[in-house]
C-alpha cells in the first residue's frame, strides 16, 4: 500500500462520519447548541472542518479553495470574512455559522472531499517530505499537514456525532 492510499483511506473515513452525522438532520437540529447554547452546533463544527481541509489541502496544493472558486461562500452567506475557516472562533461566531439545510452542508464537505482525493491521488511518497509552512519549528511537510487535517476533522466530525447524540 502507497502513503497517499492510506491519507485517501483516512479522508474517505472522515466523509463516512460526516455523513453519519448530518443526513436526515432538520436545519433547526443542525443549529442547535446543546447545553446552555454555547457549545458548538454540528453546523459549525462540520463546516468548520470542511473550512480547514479546503484552506489547507488547496494551499498544499497550490489551487484555489473551492469555498471560493465554486461559489460556496455565496451559498452559505454567513456573516463572516470570506476567508474566514472558524479557527479561534467566539461563541457569538460559532453562533453566527447557520445552515439551511443538511444538503448544503454536505454539497460543501461532498465539493472539499473530492478536490481533496484528486490532490492525494496524484501525490507519491517524495511529495510528503516537501515543507509547506516554514513558520514552525520544524517546519511542516506535507505529510504532517495532511495528517494534522486529517486528525483535526476526525475530532470534529466525534464531537458532531456526540451532539447528535445529545438531540
Amino acid at each position: 500500500m502507497r502513503s497517499q492510499d492510506v491519507l485517501i483511506d483516512g479522508y474517505g473515513r472522515i466523509r463516512e462520519e460526516v455523513h453519519a452525522a448530518v443526513d436526515g438532520l432538520s436545519a433547526d437540529d443542525l443549529n442547535t447548541r446543546p447545553g446552555d447554547g454555547e457549545a458548538n452546533s454540528i453546523a459549525w463544527l462540520i463546516w468548520h472542518l470542511t473550512r480547514v481541509q479546503d484552506d489547507h489541502i488547496a494551499d498544499a496544493a497550490g489551487i484555489e479553495q473551492v469555498w471560493l472558486a465554486k461559489g460556496w461562500a455565496d451559498r452559505f452567506d454567513l456573516p463572516l470574512a470570506k476567508t474566514d475557516t472558524g479557527y479561534g472562533h467566539t461563541s457569538k461566531q460559532v453562533g453566527q455559522v447557520r445552515v439551511t439545510s443538511g444538503k448544503l452542508l454536505l454539497g460543501y464537505y461532498d465539493a472539499v472531499h473530492e478536490q481533496t482525493l484528486g490532490f492525494l491521488g496524484k501525490l507519491d511518497g517524495n511529495a510528503l517530505n516537501r515543507v509547506v509552512d516554514e513558520r514552525w519549528d520544524p517546519p511542516v511537510t506535507l505529510g504532517v499537514r495532511l495528517v494534522s487535517v486529517l486528525g483535526d476533522d476526525l475530532q470534529h466530525v466525534g464531537q458532531a456525532a456526540y451532539v447528535r447524540g445529545l438531540l
